[in-house]
């Protein structure tokens, strides 16, 4: 993307949110549903900006950027390979009691799923694959130190603007460095969506881990709205909302934190 061209959606972003965009209505539409499905054949690339506090006995806070490129891949006329990586940049104060400021990266989660190209004859889509942990991140505090791999799946269901599915995968450590703690964990992302025909959608998830090493629960119940927008030929979906800590660990957020973000699309032709 050229500066031009960035200028040029940051001068429009705010009134063309408001506008509902340069396309037609079927279009924003198809591709605002095509977001809501986690493996769509759509290249699209989030920039996703939380905020959490609450952390330990210093009410720690932490403020992070997931970059989290979704990539499908065809494979050939029955299946697809649909790539998706979440990176992490962050920033955190006080996370583990007084433990100062970091910042940096964070491990690197890797996710491919292999779909068939078509839903079933009830409407069924679905992908399995391997998820990948890499211990990318830039200090002790902003990752596990470990390499993880398992098993991951999703599977969900679209019908008249509706998006009902889960996600889910589960990571166990096998290498990585000795003095740090194993990592077995369960992840777990329940989600229905609604889209309207002016392609704004509504989102109500959970994205809960279970920690079988400490036997905890982390919890967060999210809710978001997010409209898709074109500007300069380039469609967009801008996103924000809110999240309740409806279960953590002592020393995890608790309360409320807050996700938005941008989200590049690139509708495969």
């Amino acid at each position: 993307m050229t500066d031009s061209r960035l200028l040029r959606i940051i001068a429009f972003l705010i009134p063309a949110f408001f506008a509902g965009g340069a396309s037609a209505q079927d279009d924003t539409q198809d591709l605002a549903k095509k977001l809501s499905n986690p493996i769509a054949s759509l290249i699209s690339v989030p920039f996703q900006f939380n905020y959490d506090s609450g952390y330990g006995p210093n009410d720690g806070e932490k403020a992070y950027v997931n970059i989290q490129p979704v990539i499908p891949v065809s494979l050939n006329a029955d299946w697809n390979m649909i790539s998706r990586t979440i990176v992490p940049v962050i920033w955190q104060n006080d996370i583990a009691g007084p433990s100062g400021e970091q910042s940096g990266l964070g491990d690197i989660t890797q996710s491919l799923f292999f779909s068939p190209s078509k839903p079933t004859e009830s409407g069924i889509v679905w992908g399995v694959g391997p998820v990948f942990l890499v211990p990318t991140a830039t200090d002790d505090l902003l990752g596990g130190g470990k390499w993880g791999a398992g098993p991951t799946a999703v599977v969900l269901k679209q019908s008249h603007g509706w998006t009902v599915g889960m996600l889910a995968n589960h990571i166990w450590s096998f290498a990585g460095d000795g003095d740090r703690s194993d990592i077995s964990t369960t992840f777990l992302q329940p989600f229905v969506s609604y889209t309207t025909k002016d392609a704004w959608t509504f989102t109500l998830n959970t994205e809960s881990s279970y920690n079988w090493e400490a036997e905890e629960w982390s919890v967060p119940i999210n809710f978001q709205i997010a409209k898709l927008v074109v500007i300069d030929k380039q469609p967009i979906s801008l996103f924000a909302g809110v999240r309740y800590w409806a279960e953590s660990p002592d020393s995890g957020p608790d309360g409320f934190g807050f996700r938005t973000g941008i989200t590049l699309l690139f509708p495969k032709k």
